[in-house]
Order: C-alpha cells, then sequence, then structure tokens
C-alpha cells in the first residue's frame, strides 16, 4: 500500500541559510547546527497482524547519503511499510546525508523530543534501528539521552570504521582533489536532500565530517566517547556480541558478510570491487569489515552485501540456491521488531 505522510507539524525557527552553506563550505558544523529539525515521517500501512506491535515506536535511521524517501523509493526499501502492516509505529528519521555521527546524532535527538512532545507521552521511548552509519548515530543519541532511548539495532552498522574511507582519506587533507571532491559529494546530497524534502539549513551536508567519522581512526575514537554496547577494544573477531544492556538501553546487531549476491543487482559490482581493493580476503559486507560491525547481542551474520542490508536495489538480494534457506532482509527486520515486542521494547 503506498506510504501517507503525515504533515511537518512541528517547526522551529531556522538559522539563516547563507550561515548554514557558510558552514557547509568551508567543511566544518557544530554541533549547534544540528539541533533544528522536522519530525520523522511516520509510515502509514494497512495492518493485517500484530506481530511487530511493539511498545515503543520504532525509528528507522539511514546511512551515509542516505534519505526516508526519493521519487516514491524508500532507503529502507518496502521495509517501514512492512513493520506498520504488523503492527508497529514506525517513523523514517530525516538526519544529514554526509556529516559526522554526532551531528546526525544531535539532529536525531531533536527529532525524538518532537515526536515525544507530539505524543502528549513525556515519558515516550524509541526502538531506534541504523543501517551504515546510522548505528553510531543511534548509539550517540542512546550515550548522551538514554531516556529517549529503548533499543538501538545495528544493521550494518559502521560501528568500527570503514577501510573504504581510509582509502579515500588518503587524499591528501587541504589539496585541491579534497576540496573537489568534497564540493561534489555536498552538491550531489543537497540535490537529493532537495528531492527528499530536506531543508538544507537545517541538515548541513559536510562530506569531510562524514568522512572523518567512518575512518577506523574515527571509529575508534567514537567508540572511546560511547562504548556503549560494543565489544572490548582489541577483542578477536571471535567475539561477536558486546555488552547486551547499558544504562537500561538495549542494544542488538546483524550484519552481511557477501559482497557479491546477485548478477542482475548492477551495486554488487561496485561491492565486490571495494571488498577486493579495501578488504582483500577479510570478511566483509563490500563496504564493513564484519569485525567493525559488532554491537550488544549478535543476531547472526547472512549472505548479504551493504545495500542488501536494507533490501536495495530494489529488492534484488539473494539469488540461485540461497534463496532457499536464508532469511531476506525484509524477514530480518520483522524478527527484529517481533523479538523487541516480546522483550516488553
Amino acid at each position: 500500500m503506498p506510504r501517507k505522510r503525515n504533515s511537518r507539524l512541528l517547526r522551529l525557527a531556522a538559522r539563516p541559510v547563507c550561515a548554514a552553506l557558510l558552514f557547509s563550505m568551508v567543511g566544518t558544523t557544530t554541533l549547534s547546527q544540528a539541533a533544528i529539525t522536522d519530525t520523522p515521517t511516520q509510515v502509514q500501512a494497512r495492518v493485517t497482524s500484530s506481530e511487530a506491535k511493539t511498545r515503543n515506536p520504532i525509528v528507522l535511521v539511514h546511512g551515509l547519503f542516505g534519505f526516508d524517501n526519493v521519487l516514491g523509493i524508500d532507503y529502507f526499501y518496502r521495509i517501514p511499510e512492512s513493520l506498520a502492516g504488523a503492527g508497529a509505529k514506525v517513523y523514517v528519521a530525516q538526519v544529514s546525508g554526509a556529516n559526522s555521527s554526532e551531528i546526525r546524532g544531535e539532529q536525531l535527538i531533536q527529532e525524538l523530543k518532537n515526536l515525544r512532545a507530539l505524543s502528549g507521552n513525556p515519558s515516550l521511548k524509541f526502538n531506534l534501528i541504523g543501517h551504515s552509519q546510522g548505528a553510531p548515530t543511534a548509539r550517540y543519541v542512546a550515550a548522551v539521552e538514554p531516556g529517549l532511548v529503548a533499543s538501538v539495532t545495528s544493521v550494518g552498522g559502521a560501528n568500527g570504521g570503514s577501510k573504504v574511507a581510509d582509502l579515500l582519506r588518503k587524499i591528501p587533507e587541504g589539496s585541491a582533489s579534497e576540496a573537489v571532491v568534497a564540493e561534489t559529494l555536498r552538491l550531489a546530497m543537497l540535490l537529493l536532500g532537495a528531492i527528499s524534502g530536506k531543508d538544507p539549513s537545517q541538515l548541513p551536508e559536510v562530506p569531510l565530517n562524514a568522512l572523518n567519522s567512518l575512518t577506523t581512526v574515527g571509529g575508534a575514537a567514537f567508540d572511546k566517547k560511547f562504548p556503549q554496547g560494543r565489544p572490548a577494544p582489541g577483542s578477536s573477531c571471535d567475539v561477536k556480541s558486546g555488552p547486551a544492556e547499558a544504562n537500561g538501553v538495549r542494544y542488538y546487531s546483524w550484519s552481511g558478510v557477501q559482497p557479491l549476491t546477485n548478477a542482475f543487482d548492477a551495486s554488487d559490482v561496485a561491492m565486490g570491487g571495494l571488498s577486493l581493493v579495501a578488504f582483500g580476503s577479510e570478511t566483509n559486507d563490500g563496504l564493513l569489515a564484519v569485525c567493525s560491525t559488532r554491537l550488544g547481542t549478535h543476531l547472526g551474520d547472512y549472505r548479504q552485501n551493504h545495500l542488501d542490508e536494507v533490501n536495495q536495489l530494489f529488492g534484488l538480494t539473494y539469488a540461485g540456491l540461497w534463496t532457499l534457506f536464508e532469511k531476506k532482509p525484509v524477514q530480518l527486520y520483522q524478527e527484529q521488531a517481533a523479538r523487541l515486542k516480546s522483550a516488553g521494547l
């Protein structure tokens, strides 16, 4: 059933657009800039069961270069409607597509506070499900505002950074090449944001901030400040789970471990190429080493690449015999919602 979108009910006073563009051009953004956002988009669907009817609303948090919906296409392809149809109250967050995890986290905090205010329930909490950079974004919220969060679920989360980002970070800092790449990505994100309804004065796009957050050095620094749910530093890759709970917040994760999954999926070429260049023989999903994704209770590793984890491109995930014994991405989200429901979350 097509998605029906709630009206944007809350808008706080926006900073001048010129200020946001100035900060974007120089490549730095302060946390205070992130404090002005809309409410997330609520997803409506015909309810056919109560299997995913969690106590607390589910908020899906996109990763790098992400969006909620562009020209009718979800970032989490067909996942929001599936959860809503199974009884969950589902929102899709609107945060910067390219910025640091901390700034995106501040934007998400304000969105959640807006939703809480609209609900009339001053103690309302949320189940955050983050893909890629959406995972550390959600972790930031849980660390600094644990009273807002019932659980954090990481799906192919960039929790320890990415070796692909390390490769890009080899472009000399301050060079003309870096400036050209950063500005090209910024303009692309502004275009994508305009199509998806994002306001650049509220959700600034600063690709260099995102890149620095997503290197393995940036991931280690983030872990040091916000260790909740993560395995202890230096843990073997055989350690698949971290602490299941911290500050009253439950943590979960699952990961993809197969860069090439479907010959008909054009994105597999990119995932396979990046896997060879950045990871060699290390198990990965095309963008992240599986060891770097661990968070809280480990729920499994699946034959998915980084885009398969959100059912992209357009649901072309597994092919061949794998379809007989591997769970489809949408099913994993449904099962996690049922798990949260059973846990009283």
